[in-house]
């Protein structure tokens, strides 16, 4: 019934223009802006304004900013059907596909690292639209008819979709000439992250760019994606980054990831309403007392 009632949402939202559906989106946004809890408005604030100055009001501006951006990327994802042969007309724009390319051509896998900025569902779309032989990292979803929705769509644009809990599949892949991507933004346990510094705080990251990297001797493209003022986006991917391969593999992984996070904290500075900020980066650290 839902994955049925989500195809029909979906079939609804084709019928009007992008531009329609992206008001449709910044207007369901700004509504249920009203019922985020403010314990997680105020943690959005505290984030903002310790990482990058400003006083609460424009804290309060970036963090619904951030939520808002949910409904037009929704709205993107229901308009797949028809906004997927559009991708390449203008709609997403790309600086530095020739990184990628290179790499196409050499048959070599790669990592592909990101953050949950911006429409990073149609990143990976728009990626695989542009030639990119991209493997897409899922979460599986608990309700199964959500989940054979959300993959249907992820694989419509082209690309190949593993759950994250498939790591031979990703290793395998990647040794086939596959880049693999990655969110890196998320806070894992401290079992399964590393400490590095971001925003000038002690702050517990992922993994697995690095580790799957270094042990493939593969590349790792940072990258990111942008709202454009007219209303589409802007990809951005970073010349490759190369894992040290010494006898200190910790070592290894944790100059890699701060490296990355270095790049991502350059990039939240300079566009900070398109992270999302509602996420407790530092909610790890904090609770083992090792924050600073």
């Amino acid at each position: 019934m839902i994955y049925r009632l989500m195809k029909f949402i979906s079939w609804l939202a084709c019928c009007f223009s992008m531009s329609a559906c992206n008001r449709l989106g910044r207007f369901l946004g700004n509504l249920t802006w009203c019922v985020v809890p403010a314990k997680r408005k105020k943690l959005a604030r505290d984030q903002i304004t310790r990482c990058i100055g400003v006083g609460d009001e424009e804290a309060d501006r970036i963090a619904k900013a951030s939520w808002v951006q949910f409904g037009p990327m929704l709205m993107e994802v229901l308009r797949y059907p028809k906004l997927l042969p559009d991708i390449k007309n203008n709609y997403v724009t790309i600086d530095g596909l020739e990184y990628l390319q290179e790499a196409i051509d050499k048959k070599q896998g790669a990592v592909i690292a990101t953050s949950h900025s911006d429409s990073w569902e149609l990143m990976g779309a728009a990626l695989a639209q542009y030639g990119v032989p991209l493997a897409g990292v899922a979460m599986k979803q608990k309700d199964g008819a959500m989940d054979k929705f959300i993959m249907e769509y992820r694989r419509m644009s082209g690309m190949h979709i593993t759950y994250k809990s498939d790591v031979r599949e990703m290793f395998k892949m990647i040794k086939e000439g596959w880049m693999i991507g990655l969110i890196m933004d998320q806070d894992p346990s401290l079992r399964d992250g590393i400490i590095i510094n971001f925003f000038n705080r002690k702050t517990n990251t992922v993994t697995g760019p690095a580790t799957l990297a270094r042990f493939q001797n593969a590349p790792i493209f940072p990258g990111q994606i942008i709202h454009r003022p007219d209303g589409g986006h802007h990809i951005t991917i970073y010349p490759p980054i190369y894992v040290e391969k010494t006898k200190n593999k910790e070592d290894d992984i944790r100059r890699t990831m701060q490296e990355l996070n270095d790049i991502l904290e350059k990039h939240i500075r300079e566009y900070p309403e398109d992270w999302f900020w509602l996420h407790d980066r530092w909610k790890s650290v904090r609770n083992n007392g090792i924050e600073e």
